[in-house]
C-alpha cells in the first residue's frame, strides 16, 4: 500500500509508525525542527515497507536508536488530522518499546522530552494524534 493515497473524501491519507515510550507516566516526544511542534518519535511508512520497518528506520535517523522488531509491541493505531497538513488524516500503528539505551536528536529532530498530559496540553503546538495516544494511555493524570 502507497504510504499516502486519496480516499472518497478527498481527503490524503498519510500512514505513520510511532514509538511509544513511557518513563514515570510520561510520554517521550521528539521536537521537529520543521513543523515547530512535539511528536511521537517515527515517521511516514514508505512504500514497499512495514510498519516496524519505518519505525527502526526512523528511530535510527531520528534518535539514534537501534531497535529489533521484537522490542517493539504493538498497542493501537490511531486516525488523526496531519499536524500542519491541509485534507491529510494520519493513521498512525503505534508500537511501545521499553527504551534501555541512550538516545540523542538527529535530523530534523531538535530535541527530545518526556510529557505528562497536562504539561502537553499547555504547549503552543499541539498534536492530535499525540493527544489521542496520551488519551489512549489514560495518562491524564
Amino acid at each position: 500500500m502507497k504510504a499516502d493515497t486519496p480516499n472518497h473524501n478527498g481527503l490524503k491519507t498519510l500512514r505513520t509508525s510511532g514509538l511509544v515510550v513511557i518513563k514515570n507516566n510520561k510520554v517521550l516526544l521528539t521536537f521537529s525542527k520543521n513543523k515547530k511542534a512535539w511528536y511521537l518519535p517515527g515517521g511516514k511508512i514508505e512504500l514497499n515497507e512495514t510498519a516496524v520497518e519505518a519505525l527502526i528506520r526512523e528511530s535510527k535517523e531520528e534518535l539514534n536508536l537501534t531497535l529489533q522488531p521484537s522490542e517493539l509491541h504493538f498497542l493501537t493505531t490511531i486516525k488523526a488530522r496531519a499536524f500542519g497538513e491541509e485534507n491529510v488524516i494520519m493513521i498512525q500503528d503505534c508500537f511501545m518499546h521499553n527504551l534501555q539505551q541512550p538516545i540523542q536528536p538527529l535530523a530534523e529532530i531538535a530535541a527530545i522530552k518526556y510529557f505528562d498530559y497536562h504539561a502537553y496540553r499547555k504547549e503552543p503546538q499541539q498534536v492530535e494524534g499525540v493527544i489521542k495516544i496520551m488519551e489512549w494511555l489514560k495518562l491524564l493524570k
